[in-house]
């Protein structure tokens, strides 16, 4: 719809959503897209828990809370390395599978340490694109302040039919971004 109305997007900030990625891919081939460091740290804290008993999973956590603050090129750099480090010494225990011995169906035996891992190591290529480019932001935090008025008011209008509910969000946005009408 943006592009039928002529709107170019140079970056697009995300949480990182299959079909968020994939739709913009197809309509903006050539668009950055950064995901958003809060939504990744948030998922890998929830993978790794609050308490860790494993010494990988609490060194990893330690490396995913330093994401949120990095503001320069070396910072990165250095959150690389320490990553990078850190995937060389726990490597066995990351990829440590346990096999079920009756239907021979084998898990990765540290599921959470593993889950977080990989959506961050994913996550790596459009985490720091916002280090080269201030226009960019690196979380999505702007985008769900200006829509949480929104969500509260439809919380008010829960038993709205779907289509009610969409004319509701176009009313509401006109007026909202046309106060003198």
């Amino acid at each position: 719809m943006l592009k039928s109305l002529g709107v170019d997007v140079y970056s697009v900030t995300c949480d990182g959503h299959k079909p968020i990625l994939k739709a913009v891919k197809k309509a903006y081939p050539n668009t950055i897209i950064q995901r958003c460091v809060v939504h990744v740290k948030r998922q890998c804290r929830a993978y790794l828990r609050a308490k860790p008993k494993l010494e990988a999973s609490k060194l990893l956590l330690k490396i995913v809370n330093k994401i949120t603050s990095i503001e320069r090129q070396e910072e990165c750099s250095f959150l690389l390395l320490e990553l990078h480090n850190w995937y060389q010494e726990y490597r066995n225990v990351l990829l440590e599978e346990s096999i079920n011995q009756t239907t021979m169906k084998a898990w990765y035996t540290n599921k959470g340490l593993h889950q977080a891992y990989t959506l961050l190591f994913n996550a790596l290529p459009n985490l720091f694109y916002y280090l080269n480019d201030m226009g960019i932001p690196k979380t999505t935090n702007r985008l769900e302040c200006y829509f949480r008025h929104l969500k509260e008011k439809l919380l008010l209008h829960s038993g709205l039919r779907y289509e009610a509910k969409r004319n509701f969000i176009k009313w509401y946005l006109h007026f909202k971004n046309n106060p003198n009408q």
